[in-house]
């Protein structure tokens, strides 16, 4: 079992003030997103604690909030959209619309020339002005999402064009556990 420094992640937390809160049957659930490139893996956290991790993929290209770097975006970001309500597992988006088809999934380490988008996106707008909010930075207008891919066999390695990969059996499950301003960061 893979250790977790859970004092790192919730100083992460307190630096950066996580504040998506639900209420339900009158208790106060503070859910987040923590995405630890170095582990190459994503922790859904409530109330400051980890509930669920799981493996993803970030870009093949490093990490960088440069508009057409093809690099993962650092810093702080809240979910502004999420895209995929009741489609298939592994339902193919093209420019964020369901194309109605179903990716034929690659579970060995092969590196096609396409990054699909399946099963859901979950689409992250950056908060920290000129790091990825605004002109040339912007992870919004940069298209970046968490999403499913056909590239299964490439989760737990550098391997995407910018976006957070995730197994699309795992999106599905995130997707049903967040909502649109869950706060989201990503660090290296």
């Amino acid at each position: 079992m893979e250790k977790i420094d859970l004092k790192k992640i919730i100083l992460c937390l307190l630096l950066f003030n996580f504040n998506s809160i639900i209420v339900a049957n009158n208790i106060q659930i503070e859910t987040n997103i923590l995405i630890d490139i170095s582990e190459q893996r994503l922790y859904l956290l409530e109330n400051e604690k980890i509930i669920s991790s799981f493996p993803i993929s970030s870009s093949k290209y490093g990490e960088g909030n440069t508009e057409n770097s093809f690099k993962t975006p650092l810093g702080m970001h809240s979910i502004k959209d999420m895209i995929g309500d009741g489609t298939p597992l592994n339902t193919i988006f093209i420019s964020r619309i369901d194309t109605k088809r179903i990716a034929s999934i690659i579970k060995n380490n092969l590196d096609t020339e396409d990054d699909l988008v399946t099963s859901r996106i979950i689409w992250l707008d950056g908060e920290e002005e000129g790091v990825n909010k605004g002109i040339g930075v912007d992870s919004y207008n940069r298209y970046i999402y968490i999403h499913g891919t056909h590239e299964e066999g490439l989760i737990g390695q550098k391997a995407s064009h910018g976006c957070i990969r995730m197994f699309n059996d795992d999106v599905i499950l995130l997707y049903n556990q967040v909502q649109l301003g869950t706060k989201v960061y990503i660090r290296a």
